[in-house]
């Protein structure tokens, strides 16, 4: 297992495998076997999966800016 991962590492792996289609179900337990049963939950997966289907490419936890451009988006859906 890998121990203390940064939150973008994670959430690059996520972004990988969403990329190759994987889907949220099958990546949550792939991070838990290779990072432990402490990483995110099976639904910040999801939300992950589903902020990088929207377009984000992004990792990095967002500034206020970043926030505000993202609920802009989501009000405009």
């Amino acid at each position: 297992t890998i121990s203390d991962p940064a939150d973008c590492e994670v959430r690059s792996v996520i972004r990988f495998l969403n990329a190759k289609n994987v889907k949220p179900a099958e990546i949550h337990p792939q991070l838990v076997e290779i990072y432990g049963e402490n990483i995110m939950t099976d639904g910040m997966v999801r939300k992950w999966v589903r902020q990088f289907k929207d377009g984000r490419t992004d990792v990095h936890d967002e500034g206020v800016g970043d926030l505000l451009l993202s609920m802009m988006v989501w009000l405009q859906k």
